[in-house]
């Protein structure tokens, strides 16, 4: 079980700049918690993500001397792969390819023939550098924009990350239209297909709606979640009511449940959940 927790992903559409010290700050008590992996910033433009242009000033200030934790940066093109693979702390670049040519375009300025372009020179600056890519396969559950989507078409996607040579495949429900059908659906096919592949989960939802999601991810085979503390986040280059990361302790909770050993700390995750009390409604 692999838990991906998401501060990255929770911070990058506030408008109020988090101090650096304090993303700092919150990223170290994360690493104490014990996830499988923090995606802690992005080597992105910073006129396109204001809040995240600190991110190399944060990775070099993580104490990454007591943690089993891995780090994951996203990238959107090559220059920030190459400025990600100079960090030896980082594990994992992701990128994300859209399912939607109009989200693809409004995300990363890129079509998809591009993007797929892209994620090959990513991938290669990954092995060059002993890091892994993650793709992220956003609009992965339906778009708002009425670009072509059924579940073939997202077979498709994943047929050519996998030729490209792709480790991990994560499906993005980049704006929370996903449901316990088309998630169970989608998954019990892909993993049946691709049964030595990594293929996870990037959810949004509602509070009201992100158990019956997990619960259809995991009931369908799925090993790897994303989540964000508190459900805090959600893109901000969807043009769309912004739904919310599905929330860390919700997965959490629904794994003890289960009995699934999930290696998380409780004294130290609820010392991160009191550091976000503090930062996300000030900012």
């Amino acid at each position: 079980m692999k838990i991906i927790e998401c501060p990255r992903d929770a911070m990058q559409g506030l408008t109020t700049f988090i101090p650096t010290a304090m993303k700092v700050k919150y990223i170290n008590q994360l690493l104490k918690a014990g996830f499988d992996t923090i995606d802690a910033g992005s080597f992105v433009s910073p006129k396109a993500i204001p809040q995240l242009r600190d991110t190399a000033d944060v990775l070099n200030q993580l104490d990454m001397s007591n943690t089993t934790s891995k780090l994951l940066t996203i990238v959107a093109n090559t220059r920030g792969a190459e400025e990600a693979s100079t960090f030896a702390s980082v594990t994992y670049m992701g990128f994300p390819l859209s399912m939607s040519e109009t989200f693809q375009q409004r995300n990363t300025n890129k079509s998809i023939a591009e993007a797929l372009q892209t994620v090959e020179e990513i991938n290669a600056i990954c092995k060059q550098s002993g890091k892994t890519l993650v793709t992220y396969i956003s609009m992965g559950f339906g778009n708002p924009y009425g670009d072509p989507y059924n579940a073939a078409h997202v077979s498709a996607f994943v047929d050519k990350l996998m030729t490209l040579g792709v480790a991990i495949v994560s499906l993005a429900d980049t704006i929370g239209v996903s449901t316990p059908a088309n998630i169970r659906d989608l998954f019990t096919t892909l993993s049946a297909r691709y049964p030595n592949a990594e293929i996870g989960v990037h959810l949004h939802a509602t509070p009201q709606t992100a158990r019956e999601k997990i619960e259809a991810a995991y009931n369908a085979g799925c090993r790897r979640f994303d989540g964000a503390i508190k459900g805090f986040g959600g893109c901000p280059m969807a043009d769309d009511a912004l739904v919310g990361n599905l929330a860390t302790e919700s997965i959490l909770a629904f794994l003890n449940e289960k009995g699934v050993d999930t290696g998380i700390r409780p004294s130290e995750f609820n010392a991160a959940l009191q550091l976000a009390d503090e930062i996300f409604p000030k900012h």
